[in-house]
């Protein structure tokens, strides 16, 4: 569904993916995982056309995503959940769910909902009230509201209570067997062997593993040499 071809790109003169390569099949979880500042979120903008690709291709349904514009990217089934949320403050949840409606889609206010009970009793609070918890499913309910095909769902755990955590890895299973495809990117490897079918470890731009879960397990120098603190 998804593939990245030797992607390079640049923040302004900063050169920071150098030759990122990596595919998401249709309906699996994958992961990407790194510390920070390894590139991770830099991969995902760069499917939205958020960041300078230089070189490389970014092919989503067997169309090149280089050079179209972020909005028709999301038009052609890419949802994008941002690190930092960016829910509307000022806006009610209703609110929030409704600005991402597309016309005819089959995700509506009551199947967001019912996949987070929560925002139902949260209807009419302003957004900018909710816990970071609240938000995150805000978000992700917001971003479903656009109909993609495929999610792409940065730092998604991060400064979340545990409980909370839990509770995302099951809405993305049940994503999973809505059909979904997911790219995410993590630091949690705990919470990437709870959902990921597969995963890719960046460092300084580059991918240096991609493989299952149980091959990542198996290779504590390569967990201690790219993922431990």
């Amino acid at each position: 569904m998804l593939q990245l071809r030797e992607v390079q790109a640049y923040y302004g003169r900063s050169h920071v993916l150098y030759g990122v390569s990596l595919e998401a099949r249709l309906g699996e979880v994958v992961c990407l995982l790194g510390r920070n500042g390894a590139g991770k979120s830099t991969t995902l903008k760069s499917v939205m056309g958020l960041v300078d690709v230089t070189a490389g291709d970014i092919v989503f349904e067997g169309r090149s995503l280089r050079e179209v514009p972020t909005h028709e990217i999301t038009r052609r089934g890419v949802g994008f959940v941002p690190e930092d949320r960016r829910i509307f403050s000022d806006l009610s949840v209703r609110e929030n769910l409704e600005v991402g409606a597309r016309a005819g889609g089959a995700w509506t206010v009551e199947r967001v909902c019912a996949l987070f009970p929560k925002l139902a009793s949260l209807d009419h609070q302003r957004g900018g009230s909710l816990s970071g918890g609240e938000q995150q499913m805000l978000t992700i309910a917001r971003t479903l509201m656009t109909n993609p095909r495929l999610l792409l769902l940065d730092e998604p755990s991060e400064g979340l209570a545990p409980v909370i955590v839990r509770a995302l890895a099951d809405t993305i299973l049940a994503l999973k067997r809505e059909g979904l495809t997911i790219v995410l990117s993590e630091q949690n490897v705990k919470f990437a062997r709870r959902v990921a079918d597969r995963a890719y470890i960046i460092e300084k731009g580059q991918i240096k593993f991609a493989g299952s879960l149980a091959a990542l397990d198996a290779d504590e120098g390569l967990r201690r040499a790219y993922l431990s603190v």
